[in-house]
């Protein structure tokens, strides 16, 4: 079988989540971390908000590439316990994705409107240029903002994946 969009999309984004969930046990087993406060400079968003962004970027990628409906987060995780289990009902719902929903989905139009901007793609370019490099820089962020406030953490936590 050829690499399609699915095997670019849907097994990176749960591995990714994976390692995000494992990043954020460390830094619950750190102690002394609110996730609601703790960002890497003052102008950016705190821990709890680059796990609602990424998971929501994933949810939505998934649902909008294969028509399905994304499932609906409340943003209301304050907790690390609270964070993860978005995390994990994030990687449950990519995990009910049908691979043959994806087809043809490279090609798809896909229309995001924002407050202040309105964004057109085509199904490729929407996951590469936008949701990948977007959940990467999120979860990229969780981890910094751990690293920053003294949790252990290695290049190998990031990449760990989905156990």
């Amino acid at each position: 079988m050829a690499y399609d969009i699915f095997d670019a999309s849907i097994p990176p984004l749960i591995h990714m989540l994976g390692g995000l969930s494992n990043v954020l046990s460390k830094g619950e087993a750190h102690g002394g971390i609110d996730p609601n406060e703790a960002r890497l400079a003052p102008d950016m968003l705190p821990l709890k908000a680059q796990v609602f962004i990424a998971t929501d970027m994933a949810k939505g990628c998934g649902a909008r590439l294969t028509g399905a409906e994304p499932p609906k987060y409340e943003d209301t995780e304050t907790s690390f316990a609270e964070l993860r289990a978005r995390v994990a009902k994030t990687i449950a719902f990519l995990k009910t994705l049908d691979r043959k929903a994806f087809a043809g989905a490279e090609d798809k139009h896909i229309v995001l409107k924002f407050p202040t901007n309105t964004f057109e793609f085509n199904g490729a370019d929407y996951l590469g240029k936008f949701v990948l490099p977007n959940v990467y820089f999120h979860i990229t962020t969780a981890y910094g903002i751990l690293r920053n406030a003294g949790v252990t953490l290695s290049k190998g936590d990031y990449l760990s994946g989905e156990k």
